[in-house]
């Protein structure tokens, strides 16, 4: 193999060498295409912490690096060599993204809540996943998404996630946690944790899910502001994070208000518009006449909220160019393991609705964990 190389703005010092070539990283990412043990030697490895395993390499098309706990950390790999003659870029989870918002079409987003549920995602095909507020507000804590998980949850949740799987994915942020200084702060750990993307909205703190009854808002002033905060903090970075400025200005005010906020936000540097719980196609239609340049995200709230629920052919002739499902992997899940409670109370066990063993073994990567292990075994001795 010829040598790889992965550059980066710092160079940090823990060093473990592993088999025979150099692979120098900064951050996390993963690597692009698959590799065999007999093309890889003497690889070098540095970062500041080795929190996951490397030889996953040697065997899958992607795989995790782990991350630098470096405060400057974007988690970009810039460029790579070569592997057996090809070279490859490995791209920033948020230059992912924007490569898929610059691909045609309409780009629809299941929403994640762990680490196996963003796996499901992958492994399906889509693009990206979206680790929602309030779906992993439910599953971690078990509690309503009324401002109850903490910043510090979300960010340890969040880093579970985008370990997992290779696609970007966005991190809901609520309301930045704070003021303008709690939102770079928000901004700086979310680009750290690995998200591809971040989502801020101009509720009041404690905030609630936006097709609730009683949604309050910042001010103008307060609204801008966060997002003005957030492209700082990702300047200041050296990070290309996505930065989805929601509002939840149509239920709390007006329509006529959204409309002002969205213009604002994207005359603040917003990446993404995102208007919660508009009330009629009509009023989709006239968000995305604002700002026609940045691209605008619907939530399809399932089970029954405030917005129309619209196929994603009519969403993109409206103007859309990502479609959110908030809560149907949550929402299935619940229903399954209900139904499973109500089969084994029965005496029976749910095969019908259960994947075989040797499914959950390949779904979590039973399968390349043991080839790693033996990998190890046969290496004693020597």
């Amino acid at each position: 193999m010829s040598s790889l190389l992965l550059h980066a703005p710092m160079q940090l010092a823990v060093t473990s060498k592993i088999q025979n070539a150099s692979l120098c990283f900064h951050g996390s990412r993963h690597f692009p295409k698959p590799t065999s043990p007999a093309s890889i030697s003497n690889l070098t490895f540095r970062s500041s912490t080795v929190q996951q395993s490397f030889f996953p390499l040697l065997h899958k098309s992607t795989t995790s690096i782990p991350h630098s706990k470096h405060p400057n950390s974007d988690h970009r790999i810039v460029a790579v060599n070569s592997v057996n003659g090809d070279s490859y870029v490995a791209e920033s989870p948020a230059k992912e993204l924007r490569q898929i918002l610059n691909t045609p079409g309409i780009h629809s987003i299941p929403a994640c809540f762990d680490a196996i549920s963003a796996k499901l995602v992958e492994r399906a095909g889509f693009k990206c996943t979206f680790a929602g507020g309030f779906a992993i507000s439910a599953a971690r804590l078990g509690l309503p998404d009324a401002g109850l998980i903490s910043y510090g949850e979300m960010v340890e949740q969040g880093r579970q996630i985008t370990q997992a799987v290779s696609i970007p994915v966005f991190g809901d942020a609520d309301t930045g946690y704070g003021n303008a200084m709690n939102v770079k702060r928000t901004v700086r750990e979310y680009i750290r944790a690995g998200f591809a993307a971040i989502s801020l909205e101009d509720q009041v703190s404690p905030k609630a899910c936006g097709h609730t009854q009683g949604r309050k808002v910042v001010s103008r002033e307060e609204a801008v502001m966060r997002i003005q905060a957030a492209v700082d903090a990702r300047k200041e970075s050296g990070s290309d994070i996505v930065i989805v400025a929601r509002s939840d200005s149509r239920q709390a005010d007006s329509m006529e208000e959204s409309l002002w906020r969205a213009k604002a936000f994207a005359d603040a540097g917003a990446d993404i518009i995102f208007v919660t719980a508009l009330t009629s196609k009509q009023e989709m239609i006239d968000l995305c006449k604002v700002a026609p340049h940045v691209p605008k995200l619907a939530s399809m709230l399932e089970g029954g909220g405030k917005t129309p629920i619209l196929s994603p052919t009519e969403l993109e002739s409206i103007g859309y160019k990502l479609v959110l499902y908030p809560l149907s992997l949550l929402g299935v899940s619940i229903r399954a393991m209900e139904n499973a409670l109500t089969s084994i109370e029965n005496g029976h066990i749910p095969h019908e609705s259960m994947p075989t063993f040797e499914e959950l073994k390949e779904i979590v990567g039973f399968n390349d964990y043991s080839q790693e292990e033996k990998r190890y075994a046969s290496c004693n001795g020597h």
